[in-house]
Formats: structure tokens, C-alpha cells, sequence
């Protein structure tokens, strides 16, 4: 995990990266959710969305953990998923790692409503 909270968000403004067993950042828990959770780049703002997760995701506060749904995260935000805690850094640069800059399904519209592929099977 890196210390530094260097990690540059521009390249990554527009985009959702979903996070769990089968997401884009992977998370190796039976606890964990298929897809459990996102996180939105937005303006160069965090947002990490609970995916109705069977066993929720929590932000690591001191030594508690605090059920989170949906709202603005910092970089060094602790969360913890499936058992398994992570900083927000950590699962950012998982992502710009592994995901391709291109991949379509991690773009959205700037309403905030629709993902790509969401907004793509609504009007089939």
C-alpha cells in the first residue's frame, strides 16, 4: 500500500470502477459481493457507493468501523470490504493498474445518473 497520497486523478475523471469479487478491483473474500461497491471520479471528488452488498462496506474510523452507503471519500480513507481494508488510494491505484483507460464500461455521463452500460440497456 503506498504512503504517499500522490495518486493523480485527472486521468481517471468520468469513470466507475466497481469493486469485489468480480469487479474491476478485486477483492478475495467470500464476504465480499460480486459487485459490492464503486467508486465514481467526479470533478476530481471520490465518491464511494455502497452496491447493496450483502455485508455492507464500512470506512474505518480509529479502531471502529462506521456501515457507509454512498458519499465523498478521500484518498486516504481507510474502508473496509469484505473483511478486507484497504485505503481508497490502494483500490484507486488497483484500478489504474489493471483497467484499461479505455474501457467503455468504466465511463459515465457527467448527470451522475446513468453508467454507459446501464444507460445502454434502458433504451434496448
Amino acid at each position: 500500500m503506498s504512503s504517499k497520497n500522490n495518486l493523480d486523478l485527472k486521468p481517471m475523471d468520468g469513470r466507475i470502477f466497481v469493486i469485489g469479487r468480480e469487479g474491476h478491483i478485486y477483492i478475495d473474500s467470500r464476504n465480499a459481493s460480486k459487485l459490492h461497491a464503486e467508486l465514481r471520479i467526479i470533478q476530481g471528488k471520490i465518491i464511494l457507493r455502497d452496491l447493496d452488498s450483502t455485508n455492507g462496506t464500512y470506512l474505518v474510523r480509529g479502531n471502529k468501523l462506521v456501515s457507509f452507503k454512498s458519499g465523498v471519500v478521500t484518498l486516504d480513507q481507510r474502508v473496509s470490504i469484505g473483511g478486507r481494508t484497504n485505503t481508497v488510494q490502494h483500490l484507486l491505484e488497483t484500478a489504474n493498474t489493471f483497467v484499461p483507460k479505455d474501457d467503455e464500461k468504466t465511463e459515465f455521463d457527467f448527470d451522475g445518473l446513468f453508467s454507459t452500460e446501464q444507460k445502454n440497456s434502458q433504451n434496448l
